[in-house]
């Protein structure tokens, strides 16, 4: 990433030379400092993108200086420079939120690994809050992201993926916003300019599917005045969203698949191809990876589809983003319909938070325009929202539902507490690795997320390619 702009704070002028020249020979700009007064000048004025501080100031503690960085940089990564005699305080630093330490004596290929994966770190940042800013309310951000630390996740991948030209597959209940998100990679994308098409497969009969996607030529359907353009030309140098791919008929999937690999489409009753530019965003409600093993969906398809999938967490798996969606809701339909209420009893929050939402956050923002609409007093009160619905039944999951969340919940905690190292997580969990595994497919985790939150989830559809040793 040359040409980022680098703060480096050392009161050894010697090591502060020799850092600047080598990171302006790697083409970054480099600004140094020999104390926090000058560091914090230059800070007030200018934008970094890293900050390198040395632990051991002469007249400064480093960790203190750091801290007070953070506080008013919170954005900015921070690399600690250590002798090898004070690892324990640059463990410390670590825990205080520096992003890495270096010791000291180091070499070129330390320092240049510590700054490429800081400045990636900052990169991630720095696009997740372009995308929030971009967005905003005016598009709805608000509805689909909330601030729980899984949706944060979404963003962060969503951040990498938009730029590519990769296929995406978007996973999650109905009403968790699949839609939503394929939108946001579309305008973040290379292809903005371009069309945004949407095809909605569960809406469209199975045997008119190829005619809509492929297109027909004259005279193939009764009544038809002439050939159709279908849905995937006309997303010709854009993005087409294909919700629900798993309501698909084979013979379908099987040009899928084509168009896909050689970038060609063929319209029904066609001899000829057709070359199209288009990048696929599919959504499936859905377990593919079951739909291959049953045989009703195409094993090939399948991992050419299943390149950078993103899950979306359903909304009970949320709950602190309930209240804060809820009040998003309740401002934007009063402004609709005039209407002067100013929130929720508190018994209506508790009821929204135990509820367990299987229509996710369309349900929740179906349920809030009701309640606007019917409500008579300056309050929304538990009868506003969940009238005339079986709201009780719904708060209290299956066992087997209950179970499975349970199950979940551990899985992650025990990944995040081993830092994805599988072995220590069985010892944790007393249990053999093989069990730890069979969870982790079961659950569609990937250990080497929780070594890197950054690094995009793998397809763990078969974790014996990469299971040992981890």
């Amino acid at each position: 990433m040359a040409g980022e702009k680098i703060l480096v704070i050392d009161d050894d002028t010697n090591i502060l030379e020799v850092i600047r020249m080598r990171l302006k020979s790697w083409g970054y700009y480099v600004t140094v400092a020999t104390d926090g007064r000058e560091a914090k000048a230059a800070l007030s004025t200018t934008s970094f993108h890293l900050a390198i501080v040395d632990l051991r100031l002469s007249e400064e503690d480093g960790i203190e200086l750091m801290e007070e960085i953070i506080r008013f940089h919170p954005d900015l990564p921070i690399i600690i420079l250590t002798a090898h005699g004070s690892i324990e305080s640059a463990v410390e630093a670590m825990r205080k939120g520096a992003y890495s330490y270096i010791t000291k004596p180091f070499n070129n290929e330390d320092l240049s690994f510590h700054i490429e994966n800081a400045l990636e770190k900052q990169y991630v940042a720095r696009e997740v809050h372009h995308l929030r800013s971009q967005l905003g309310e005016k598009n709805g951000f608000q509805q689909i992201i909330g601030k729980e630390k899984q949706m944060e996740r979404v963003l962060e991948q969503v951040s990498r993926i938009a730029k590519t030209e990769c296929n995406v597959s978007l996973y999650g209940e109905c009403g968790t916003g699949k839609e939503f998100i394929a939108r946001v990679i579309h305008f973040n994308s290379n292809r903005s300019q371009g069309p945004f098409i949407i095809a909605n497969l569960r809406a469209i009969p199975t045997e008119s599917q190829e005619e809509e996607l492929f297109g027909c030529v004259r005279g193939i359907r009764a009544n038809a005045q002439g050939s159709k353009e279908g849905l995937i030309s006309q997303a010709d140098n854009g993005t087409i969203f294909l919700d629900e791919i798993g309501n698909t008929s084979p013979s379908f999937q099987i040009k899928l698949l084509r168009a896909l690999q050689e970038g060609v489409i063929k319209p029904v009753g066609s001899a000829k191809t057709i070359k199209v530019d288009v990048r696929f965003i599919f959504a499936s409600a859905i377990d593919l990876e079951k739909a291959v093993n049953n045989g009703t969906f195409q094993r090939d398809l399948f991992y050419k589809i299943h390149v950078a999938p993103v899950c979306l967490p359903p909304l009970r798996e949320r709950k602190d983003d309930i209240p804060l969606l809820a009040a998003y809701f309740l401002k934007r339909f009063c402004d609709v319909l005039k209407k002067d209420i100013i929130g929720f009893t508190p018994a209506a929050i508790q009821r929204m938070v135990i509820y367990d939402w299987p229509g996710n956050v369309s349900e929740l923002e179906r349920k809030v325009e009701h309640a606007v609409i019917i409500a008579n007093k300056n309050v929304i009160a538990t009868e506003d929202l969940f009238a005339g619905t079986n709201a009780i039944k719904n708060t209290f999951n299956s066992y087997k539902d209950a179970k499975e969340r349970f199950e979940r919940e551990y899985l992650e905690n025990l990944l995040k507490v081993s830092k994805g190292n599988v072995s220590t997580a069985a010892k944790m969990a007393n249990r053999y690795r093989a069990d730890i595994y069979k969870l982790i497919k079961k659950y569609h985790m990937d250990p080497e997320y929780y070594k890197d939150p950054l690094v995009p989830p793998r397809d763990v559809s078969n974790f014996r390619r990469y299971g040992r040793g981890a």
